[in-house]
């Protein structure tokens, strides 16, 4: 009997600012049995931070940590991007990134740093620059006896190889960004009604926050989605949400809507417009 393997790949981000050393805590990502916090780290070049990992689960696991790039399209969507292919911005970000270990073995509940740090050129240019941490679970070896049961017949076993990514970002120099919301509204289609709009970005620097939408005179939003990043190589980016006929209920009549920093860095307004939606 031959095993193969599958990858069951999901990429997860979440917001730790970090210059030179992490400024809040941010959420931890979670796929299979493996725990990492936190889910998004920013770097000046000067100072390292930490990522934890931790086993939840109730055996021994092997994890491998590596670095990948990834690009966003105009739909949110992170492309895997060959190293053969990395532009300069990505060549760079993988050559001044250091982290330690590269291979973990964790005990149920038990959680060990990975060490992350960056050394830019001295002739670096100003910018952002991005690559993906990732860590994979390493299946474990299945015993001689289970592959004997199969003696007759050929099988095909199907083992995930469990994976999380997070964004490791350096910013070098003085970098800003402007956002504008554009064209919100709610749309009917066969699975229902979604919320649509368009983020529109300019300047050198990513932006990461929450859409909130707001009514007028009240501070308790109708409509809350957290996590919504636009990197530095999109300049618009179409967003889409589906809603539950509550929801699209909800979204009527006069709205403000507002992209803001996360609450756990300041929750500051990046981008705001008010509109009336039908």
């Amino acid at each position: 009997m031959r095993s193969y393997y599958t990858r069951h790949f999901i990429p997860l981000a979440a917001m730790l600012a970090a210059f030179g050393a992490p400024m809040a805590a941010s959420p931890a990502a979670a796929q299979g049995d493996l725990l990492v916090a936190p889910t998004r780290v920013i770097l000046d070049g000067r100072r390292g931070t930490e990522v934890i990992l931790s086993n939840i689960g109730s055996e021994e696991a092997t994890y491998r940590i590596g670095l990948e790039l990834r690009r966003m399209n105009d739909e949110g969507a992170l492309i895997p991007v060959e190293r053969e292919n990395a532009n300069e911005l990505e060549q760079a970000a993988l050559s001044m990134i250091r982290y330690a270990p590269r291979r973990i073995t964790l005990p149920p509940g038990q959680p060990q740093a990975v060490r992350i740090g960056a050394r830019p050129d001295a002739e670096l240019p100003d910018g952002e620059y991005r690559v993906h941490m990732s860590f994979h679970a390493i299946p474990r070896p299945r015993p001689v006896t289970e592959e004997a049961a199969a003696a007759e017949g050929i099988q095909i076993r199907l083992t995930p190889i469990y994976g999380v990514t997070i964004p490791i970002i350096v910013r070098h120099g003085r970098l800003e960004a402007q956002i504008a919301i554009e064209n919100p509204r709610v749309e009917m289609g066969a699975d229902g009604a979604k919320l649509m709009l368009g983020l529109s970005r300019t300047g050198e620097s990513s932006t990461y926050g929450e859409l909130r939408v707001t009514r007028p005179g009240e501070a308790t939003p109708v409509y809350l989605v957290r996590g919504i990043a636009v990197y530095s190589e999109v300049g618009n980016r179409t967003v889409e949400f589906k809603l539950t006929p509550e929801q699209a209920d909800a979204l009527k009549g006069p709205l403000r809507f507002e992209y803001r920093e996360m609450p756990e860095n300041g929750g500051e307004v990046i981008a705001a417009v008010d509109t009336v939606l039908g």
